[in-house]
Parts: structure tokens; C-alpha cells; sequence
């Protein structure tokens, strides 16, 4: 008997650009209440770059929606939903360790970036609190203009608003829980 096959899930940079339709905003808009590119937002819409967790979050308080509803996907176990939430970019993959917090202050993610390498794309930031927690590698996050050097068992807490980054100088993929407070 054949398997149903599963609807593959919607790409994040669709919803983005649905739900920015929708409420018909433009793109100058959303530029001015995220910081980020006309180019960039439209590389993200057409699914050419898949933004870092406190991207999306600005991204999703312009757009006046829910974050989670980015990344949520419809799963029936958890892990698979888990699975399921994880996005990639070239060198950085992430997944959602609080499925179901759609409408929560606090979310937390379990993140992987590739061993020396560092986001694609911009720097970003976004209003709140973020806490880094160093399973395995060595990291950097760069916050404002200081920079931070973390190995596995160590940890960073900042203010979220400053413009961040983070870079793997791991000779292995780092990974890493990466906890985000939004008021």
C-alpha cells in the first residue's frame, strides 16, 4: 500500500511574504521597523536567504504577527515537529525547543553553525533579552562592537537590542541553545 506523502511545509520566506501581503505592507515599511535591506527582505521572500531566529522575530513584530507562526509546521510527535522546524541556511541550522510557545515571551532554540563559519547575510538584533548556551565548539558572538568567546559549558546573556552575530571558530559544528526573551 503506498504511503499519503505529506504536504512539504511552506518555506518561511513565503509565509513572510504572505503574511506581508496580507496586511498589505510594503516593503519600505517593513525595512524601516526591521533595519534590513529592501534586497535583503526580498532575498528572504524569495527563499535565496533563510534569516537567523532574531531576524525573524523582527521581521514577525513588522509584520504584526506571531514569530512562531514562522516556523511552525503540522507534526503529530514532538520530535518530529521538531525535526520538521529545523531551517537551514548554508552553514547555520536551527529548531524550535519550545514548539507551542506561538504566543510566548520566551523561546528557545537549538542552533548549529557549521565549523568556521559565521551567519550568512546581515547582523541583527531585536528588542529583549538573549541567552547563548555552548553545548559543543568554541563561538564567538560579537555584541555591538565586543566581542565574546565562548567553548563548550559556557554561557553569554545580553541585551538583544544591540546588533549581534554569531561565528562557529571550531575546527567541529558548534552547537548551542540559544534562549530569546521578547517583551
Amino acid at each position: 500500500m503506498p504511503r499519503k506523502k505529506k504536504a512539504p511545509p511552506v518555506p518561511v520566506g513565503k509565509k513572510i511574504k504572505k503574511a506581508r501581503t496580507a496586511k498589505k505592507f510594503s516593503l519600505d515599511h517593513v525595512a524601516n521597523e526591521t533595519g534590513f535591506s529592501i534586497e535583503y527582505l526580498k532575498e528572504v521572500e524569495a527563499g535565496k536567504a533563510i534569516p537567523p531566529v532574531g531576524a525573524l522575530l523582527q521581521i514577525a513584530r513588522a509584520l504584526e504577527i506571531d514569530s512562531g507562526s514562522l516556523l511552525k509546521e503540522p507534526e503529530s510527535k514532538l520530535q518530529s515537529r521538531i525535526k520538521a522546524q529545523t531551517k537551514r541556511t548554508e552553514d547555520y541550522a536551527y529548531a524550535t525547543l519550545t514548539p507551542g510557545a506561538e504566543n510566548k515571551h520566551l523561546k528557545a532554540f537549538l542552533v548549529s553553525v557549521e565549523a568556521q563559519q559565521t551567519h550568512k547575510g546581515v547582523d541583527y538584533h531585536h528588542e529583549g533579552e538573549e541567552f547563548v548556551y555552548v553545548l559543543k565548539g568554541k563561538i564567538e558572538v560579537t555584541v555591538g562592537e565586543h566581542v565574546n568567546k565562548l567553548k563548550g559549558g559556557e554561557s553569554l546573556h545580553f541585551n538583544s537590542g544591540i546588533r549581534h552575530k554569531l561565528k562557529s571558530v571550531s575546527d567541529e559544528t558548534a552547537e548551542l541553545i540559544v534562549v530569546i526573551y521578547t517583551p
